[in-house]
């Protein structure tokens, strides 16, 4: 008997979720008469989503403004309902909604680059933490190991392929505050390449990648050993001479910045 109420109600709270998510209608899956409550739940759990929508991509927000970001939340809403058990997930998949919407729901085409950085930089911050590489085991390495060197990206590294050169703009938003007088921002231009976000202690950093720089830690990812790495140099150098030289002084700049972690033990 216990175990036929306990399915009996699961099953009722399930009908009621879908009836709240506004993914049926209440009548067709609510055993008891609809509450006029019932709309309470529905305002309410769509704004919560909506405000963490606008937590996960407050510069995108800022952007858009209110009212248009309101729009495009509430379709991401109907098209992608929370599926995962903690609402900081929610909207992963908004920049490829994005992409996918039409001209008039998105507006300008930057703004989908402007919800990768966002979330990228969101990622990275609540990516697992690594111990960090340490010249000093670098130097120890004797050089006849050097050429079959792996290196290995720390969890919070994030490689972000863009369209359009909106860190400027984004920079600006991300100081402006509400309320303030608006700024004038930037014109994104179309500019494809990598943006690099990774986490150094408790703060998020980014910067734009050069071409050679984007290419090599690519290589990197793939788990290329240094050997490859050079090559890899060699083929975006006109003076392919000087790729081990400039792989080197990558790697100072990798190390510095905390880009590359311990290799795993066991």
């Amino acid at each position: 008997m216990t175990t036929l109420i306990a399915a009996d109600l699961a099953e009722q709270q399930r009908r009621f979720a879908d009836a709240v998510r506004l993914q049926a209608d209440p009548q067709d899956v609510l055993a008891a008469p609809v509450e006029p409550g019932l709309s309470v739940y529905r305002h309410a759990y769509s704004a919560r989503l909506l405000a963490a929508l606008n937590d996960n991509y407050t510069v995108l927000a800022r952007a858009m403004g209110d009212e248009d970001f309101e729009r495009l939340g509430r379709a991401y809403i109907d098209a992608h309902p929370s599926r995962h058990p903690s609402i900081r997930w929610f909207g992963h998949e908004l920049a490829d909604f994005m992409a996918e919407a039409d001209e008039q729901r998105v507006g300008h085409p930057s703004l989908v680059d402007f919800a990768r950085m966002d979330w990228a930089l969101r990622d990275a911050f609540d990516a697992h933490d690594a111990p960090l590489l340490m010249p000093e085991r670098l130097a120890a390495l004797p050089s006849e190991a050097w050429a079959g060197l792996v290196l290995h990206l720390h969890p919070s590294v994030r490689r972000v392929s863009l369209a359009w050169a909106i860190e400027p703009a984004w920079r600006v938003l991300r100081a402006w505050e509400p309320g303030d007088e608006q700024p004038e921002l930037p014109e994104p231009t179309p500019h494809a390449h990598t943006l690099l976000v990774w986490r150094e202690e408790l703060d998020t950093r980014w910067r734009s990648l050069e071409p050679i720089e984007a290419a090599l830690l690519d290589a990197v990812a793939a788990s290329q050993p240094f050997a490859q790495l050079c090559e890899v140099a060699a083929t975006q150098l006109a003076d392919s001479g000087a790729a081990a030289s400039t792989v080197i002084q990558l790697l100072r700049q990798w190390l510095d910045a905390g880009l590359l972690r311990a290799e795993s033990q066991g």
